[in-house]
Order: C-alpha cells, then sequence, then structure tokens
C-alpha cells in the first residue's frame, strides 16, 4: 500500500463523516441519514483494517 493512503485514511474518515451524514439527514431525512452512517463506518472500517501496518 502507498504510505500516503494508509495515513491519509483515518483522517478522511475523521473528516468526512460528519459531513457527509448531517448533510444527508438534512436533505432525505432520518432513515436515509442512519443508513448512510451505518454505510459509511462499516466501509471506512473495512478499508482502515486492510490498510493497517500490523508488526510481523
Amino acid at each position: 500500500m502507498l504510505r500516503w493512503f494508509v495515513a491519509a485514511t483515518p483522517m478522511a474518515g475523521a473528516i468526512l463523516f460528519p459531513l457527509i451524514v448531517p448533510l444527508v439527514i438534512a436533505w432525505f431525512g432520518i432513515a436515509p441519514g442512519v443508513l448512510t452512517a451505518l454505510l459509511l463506518s462499516t466501509l471506512w472500517f473495512v478499508v482502515m483494517l486492510r490498510t493497517s501496518e500490523m508488526p510481523h
């Protein structure tokens, strides 16, 4: 993996999640907002696990 991508993954999720979810709630309602929060957090978690650099 590219080191910059590994470094940017936590920051991107921490910045984008609180921006996207309230916008979806404001535009489409609470149910799509909750679904968006669930999908984004799951995707973020999977990407963080896939790009983690664990010691061997």
